[in-house]
């Protein structure tokens, strides 16, 4: 049986509700959670009604779906699961859903030689290690760096909507350094990943300029149709974008030649894996290895060699090199006791 995405979003945020054991859940309660996440990703202000949220708990219920959901009515009144651990992304992949997604791992497998699809090698063989271990019974095999609990992911999905679809965002917005939130109208163009963190990029309503927003920065997001959509017309690809960047931030500047002396201990490591893709060896040595890389002077460079803390030495340019003495001496100063 097929299910729309209006009835995938009040399936899962009634899961949500009756998760949470802290809190009692009336049916009104219900319809007011799913009516505020139905305006949340779809923008729907019409809410939704008595009838449709008593169908989906007797659709949960049942097994036509797979869910079995062990969902209880306590004095006559509230709603929770009978088995507090339940819910219904655990439940396990039916047989006809391992066979299907067996079939679409060996699609995308035959695709992993060809250039234009490298970038699909990652993503399949995380679908190969989950749908094994499911068909055999077995934990996976393969363990890839994630945080489940990183604020904003549940905004990905409409974003990424929003880009393919050319709709602007009406979005809540709070920066790091900001001491509250703001609202504004964001043309997106693409997404960004670093170190399991989320972006979103493009422009704003009030300037041409292009902005990088973190998602887990963002309040609440919501599709706008009454605006009209800006989009990318300087033909910006994320490729020529972060040519001279590490990380999501992108300041423009003209990039510079730093050389940076790397201890024996620590080479093998930046060798094997690359700062930047500008990253060539001048020199190896007894004292260590130096190398030197294309790059903007931005947040994320100074975090990357920060890092290594010892086992970097920054040579050139001056202003980085001073930079990093400072950031290390004021580190050094906290252990003083």
């Amino acid at each position: 049986m097929p299910v729309n995405r209006n009835a995938l979003i009040r399936y899962k945020t009634i899961d949500t509700c009756l998760r949470n054991r802290r809190r009692r859940w009336t049916l009104a309660n219900l319809i007011d959670k799913v009516s505020e996440a139905l305006y949340d990703y779809e923008g729907m202000e019409k809410g939704i009604s008595r009838r449709t949220i008593q169908a989906d708990i007797q659709m949960m219920r049942s097994d036509k779906l797979g869910y079995n959901a062990p969902i209880i009515i306590v004095d006559k009144k509230y709603y929770t699961y009978e088995d507090a651990d339940y819910s219904i992304t655990n439940i396990p992949l039916s047989d006809h859903d391992l066979t299907r997604m067996t079939e679409a791992v060996e699609v995308l497998k035959q695709f992993k030689g060809f250039t234009h699809f490298q970038h699909l090698n990652d993503v399949v063989q995380k679908l190969e290690g989950h749908v094994y271990a499911s068909a055999h019974d077995q934990r996976t095999v393969i363990d890839f760096e994630k945080n489940e609990h990183l604020k904003g992911l549940s905004h990905l999905a409409l974003i990424y909507d929003a880009i393919i679809r050319e709709q602007p965002l009406l979005i809540k917005y709070q920066s790091f350094k900001a001491k509250s939130a703001s609202s504004m109208h964001l043309h997106a163009w693409w997404l960004k990943e670093f170190k399991n963190r989320w972006f979103v990029v493009g422009t704003k309503n009030t300037s041409a300029a292009i902005v990088t927003l973190a998602l887990d920065r963002i309040e609440t997001v919501q599709i706008d149709e009454t605006e009209l959509y800006r989009p990318n017309t300087g033909g910006y690809t994320p490729e020529e974008y972060y040519r001279h960047a590490i990380g999501p931030t992108v300041s423009n500047i003209r990039p510079q030649l730093v050389t940076i002396l790397i201890t024996p201990e620590h080479a093998p490591y930046v060798i094997t894996k690359p700062l930047h893709h500008s990253q060539q060896v001048i020199s190896v040595s007894e004292e260590g290895t130096v190398i030197s890389i294309e790059v903007e002077h931005n947040f994320e460079l100074e975090r990357e060699i920060l890092g290594f803390a010892e086992g970097m030495k920054v040579l050139a340019p001056e202003k980085l090199r001073k930079m990093i003495q400072y950031k290390l001496n004021k580190a050094a100063e906290r252990y003083h006791f």
